[in-house]
């Protein structure tokens, strides 16, 4: 299982890297079904956003938090070459396991066999060649506004469309069944029921460090 609720936690060593527009932070992406949250514990940046409202920028430093509903896309920006963040995502991990479409340029997203090389990563150079071709898509998708982002929301539907058996299939046996146990126990209480209070117990993780779309993270995984 995951975290309390099927939600997914993660630390982020945000990425240094300077960018084509003298940014240094991650990769831009969207999340199709999935809210995703920020507590900043270092360092000092912000996330540039991009919804059907307009372009956004809001600023990140130490005891922040910041959500996003999905659809949003998101860019994290690294000011000082410190920030870190705990992140806080729907689902189960669903966010990395295929919810997630970066803002390739539109001949990228078009083609299935580019877009899944671009994506792939096996070390630093594959990932700051990821980031950078997503920055190149978000910075188009800024300057052309609402028919362009329509544009990207019809090939981000389209990408994901194969997948999403297998995102309900992990929906279901994480957020939904971890909401739907509550209930049960609800229904015992008031039948003077306790005792699912006697399964109790206690667990624990360790991180395992990964590269991921924004930075350096910190992933924990919680057996059931």
């Amino acid at each position: 299982m995951s975290f309390p609720g099927g939600v997914g936690v993660s630390g982020l060593r945000v990425y240094d890297w300077a960018s084509a527009d003298g940014v240094c932070g991650g990769s831009p992406h969207m999340h199709l079904l999935c809210s995703e949250a920020y507590i900043v514990v270092e360092g000092t940046g912000a996330v540039q956003t991009l919804t059907w409202d307009g372009y956004t920028e809001t600023p990140l430093e130490p005891g922040a938090v910041v959500w996003f509903t999905p659809g949003t896309v998101h860019r994290l920006v690294n000011d000082d070459g410190r920030l870190r963040i705990v992140v806080v995502m729907q689902n189960s991990g669903l966010p990395e396991a295929g919810d997630a479409v970066f803002t390739f340029p539109p001949a990228v997203l078009a083609d299935p066999a580019m877009y899944g090389e671009i994506s792939a990563i096996t070390g630093p150079k594959d990932a700051r060649r990821r980031r950078d071709v997503a920055i190149e898509g978000f910075l188009e998708l800024r300057e052309h506004g609402r028919d362009a982002l329509a544009a990207f929301h019809r090939e981000a539907a389209r990408i994901v469309s194969g997948k999403l058996d297998a995102f309900e299939k992990r929906w279901r046996e994480g957020a939904l069944q971890a909401a739907e146990v509550t209930g049960v126990h609800l229904q015992a209480l008031r039948e003077g029921d306790a005792d699912h209070l006697r399964e109790a117990r206690i667990m624990t993780s360790f991180p395992e460090a990964r590269l991921g779309m924004c930075g350096r993270l910190d992933t924990y995984l919680l057996d059931g």
